[in-house]
């Protein structure tokens, strides 16, 4: 069990904060290619992506400065503590791989600050990792508790694809070992891993489930990347549409995440995505469907074009519903398309275009979920908390790293 830090090691944690916040992406920067040279079996865990694109820098040391901003009230950390921890159970990560991490995590920002690192810096920051390792190590143990008989990777085969629209496309996965898939919550994902011949590496990406659970294989629905230099970022997302095909073999781990809606309860919910932020969204409606599910939800939809649009019959065949109701968002119209007929709004998704009794906003119970570009997502929060709706009942999922 870690020591809890003394009073003079908080202080001392706390006074580093500026340095870290101006020096965190160097540090971190130096971390990661010092660990994985070192280690590099590891690199099978991290995303290349990110690591080329600087992604992963920046988002640890985001999360260095933040911890040290509240090493003395972790509770504001809470959030994402825990949407780091179901990232970490995604991908197998175990309690020996922390020390790892320290080591290298502690001699660059001993190598970055220079002399600037006292003693005294360089005990309270020891300390404080040994900390926070164990608050992770802790966590993602009850997680992988929960898992039960399925921890690491599992061999699925594609059973089918079916393109969703010109841009998505659904995988059906089975398990090649014929047993049973345990049940998910609605919104969560799975880590999904390919062997990478030009890497020599194997690449775990997390794609969301988007079907409801309770059926014989998970669905995952993924875009597919465009541009004349999609390169590493769009990879893992380009081989499953390129490459691989019906009877083809992935590995997946267990269904994870914190973002996810409880059926049961009865608080009405307005689901707001983006492109294929739809994806945890149709799993939450459909699990409402297949329920019987009485509460009221609002689903709120854009996209680029008709083409582009995913669900598109998903979301028609729901509003059907009495207590579901579909709001889509088209940016462009083509040809003969209107508004009012192709889709009920022609733009980006704007809530200032939502009449306040689709959003429920009357009603201080309503959750909101919301999933798309990152830009998007903060838009959308903006937007919400301007019609009063409090921080806690916003939950948005956030593809990738983060911030």
């Amino acid at each position: 069990m870690a020591t809890p830090l003394t009073p003079a090691q908080v202080a001392t944690v706390k006074a580093t904060a500026p340095a870290l916040k101006e020096h965190g992406e160097t540090i971190t920067s130096l971390f990661y290619k010092n660990m994985l040279a070192a280690n590099p079996g590891l690199r099978n865990i991290f995303n290349e992506a990110n690591q080329v694109g600087g992604a992963q820098p920046r988002a640890l040391a985001a999360a260095v400065f933040a911890y040290a901003t509240y090493v003395d009230d972790l509770a504001k950390l809470g959030a994402a503590v825990e949407r780091i921890a179901h990232k970490h159970a995604s991908l197998s990560v175990q309690p020996e791989h922390y020390p790892i991490v320290g080591k290298f995590l502690l001699e660059a920002v001993a190598t970055v600050l220079g002399d600037a690192c006292t003693p005294e810096i360089a005990d309270a920051w020891t300390a404080a990792y040994a900390c926070l390792a164990e608050i992770f190590i802790n966590r993602e143990q009850q997680i992988y508790v929960a898992f039960e008989n399925w921890t690491g990777w599992r061999r699925f085969r594609i059973q089918k694809k079916v393109a969703e629209s010109t841009e998505i496309t659904s995988f059906y996965l089975t398990p090649e070992d014929g047993m049973a898939l345990p049940p998910y919550l609605p919104g969560q994902y799975i880590s999904l891993q390919l062997y990478i011949r030009e890497l020599g590496l194997r690449q775990p990406r997390q794609y969301s489930l988007s079907d409801a659970p309770g059926r014989s294989h998970y669905r995952i629905s993924v875009k597919r990347e465009t541009g004349k230099r999609v390169g590493i970022q769009g990879l893992i997302s380009n081989m499953l549409h390129e490459e691989l095909d019906e009877g083809d073999v992935v590995e997946l781990t267990h269904p994870t995440g914190e973002f996810f809606v409880r059926m049961e309860e009865e608080t009405p919910i307005v689901l707001i995505s983006a492109g294929v932020g739809i994806t945890p969204m149709v799993s939450i409606l459909n699990n409402a469907m297949v329920a019987g599910s009485s509460r009221s939800i609002s689903f709120i939809h854009g996209a680029h074009s008709s083409e582009a649009r995913a669900f598109a019959d998903t979301l028609k065949h729901a509003s059907e519903t009495n207590n579901i109701q579909a709001i889509t968002f088209l940016s462009t119209l083509k040809g003969s398309e209107a508004e009012g007929v192709d889709c009920d709004f022609e733009g980006r998704v704007s809530l200032d275009k939502v009449a306040a009794e689709r959003l429920f906003t009357s009603d201080p119970t309503t959750q909101y979920y919301v999933c798309g570009p990152a830009s998007f997502m903060t838009d959308i929060r903006q937007q919400l908390l301007g019609r009063d709706v409090s921080e806690d009942r916003i939950h948005l999922e956030v593809f990738g790293v983060g911030k």
